[in-house]
């Protein structure tokens, strides 16, 4: 069997919340079952368009519960090419590009969850009992430039992998995404929970946002703090260019070894500039 996008996604759906199986050898009745379970049914649809346009058989779909078809021929292709599809035993198969951003999205659709804690603790996690699979996951999102950090619960016996931070949850979303509706409704709550670093600094705005972001140290000492170098070195070449006023940018690490960058204003005539343009009170008085 040749992998298309089909199969790829049929694939990691059996991986994922699939059997591929048949009657023991001691059960006298013999059976050869290929089924997919999961309660969300745009996934057991994809899961059934997707089979029945790479084999030419239509899976019978039981809402809420699973797709399931009993064919000994395909049970004989699908072990005979991939060998087994148990949670312990299943591997990822070497795709393209293209195809393993296929298979990823479809195993995250069904084992992922994805978190969203206010500000604290925004990622995407799954599990799995199978490390030599989920090491392939970890390579595969690496190669799209996904970070993971992986942990082992060993009283389980347990692997699990997170994906944090705002541009790798960005990344996911735009090179793997979600089929499952609230899985991605949530990581989009995830992305827009992050705090955006970036400022939108204009001539247009740099009053108002000089008001908003200025901080006042007696006496004189007028400062303005960011994350991010680039905000502060736009502002103070619009406040060169508009009001002749020159600062200072400083990069300073705190307490905690966090880099952070502050722009300092000292001169007694650039304060008075900036009292005269209301973007802080008199404190010349």
């Amino acid at each position: 069997m040749k992998f298309d996008e089909n199969l790829a996604a049929v694939h990691a759906y059996l991986c994922a919340d699939g059997y591929v199986i048949k009657n023991p050898l001691t059960q006298k009745q013999k059976y050869y079952h290929i089924g997919f379970r999961n309660t969300n049914f745009i996934l057991l649809k994809d899961f059934q368009k997707r089979f029945k346009e790479y084999f030419e058989t239509c899976p019978r779909l039981i809402k809420g519960e699973r797709c399931i078809i009993q064919k000994k021929e395909l049970y004989l292709k699908l072990i005979e090419q991939f060998r087994s599809f148990y949670s312990r035993k299943w591997e990822m198969p070497s795709l393209n590009k293209k195809l393993s951003k296929i298979w990823l999205r479809t195993f995250f659709d069904c084992e992922s969850w994805v978190f969203c804690k206010s500000h604290q603790n925004r990622h995407i996690g799954l599990d799995s009992i199978n490390e030599k699979g989920l090491d392939q996951i970890i390579q595969a999102l690496n190669n799209l430039e996904i970070k993971t950090i992986k942990k082992v619960n060993k009283k389980r016996k347990m692997f699990r992998i997170f994906i944090y931070g705002k541009e790798n949850l960005k990344r996911f979303k735009e090179k793997v995404g979600f089929l499952h509706p609230e899985k991605s409704e949530k990581l989009n709550q995830a992305i827009d929970n992050f705090v955006d670093y970036n400022w939108d600094v204009n001539k247009n705005s740099i009053i108002k946002m000089m008001k908003k972001k200025v901080r006042i140290k007696k006496p004189h000492y007028v400062r303005i703090i960011s994350k991010e170098e680039v905000n502060l070195k736009e502002i103070s070449k619009i406040l060169k260019e508009l009001y002749s006023i020159t600062c200072i940018v400083h990069k300073r690490v705190n307490g905690l070894g966090t880099v952070y960058y502050e722009l300092n204003i000292n001169k007694r005539d650039y304060i008075k500039k900036l009292i005269e343009l209301k973007v802080i009170p008199n404190v010349l008085k």
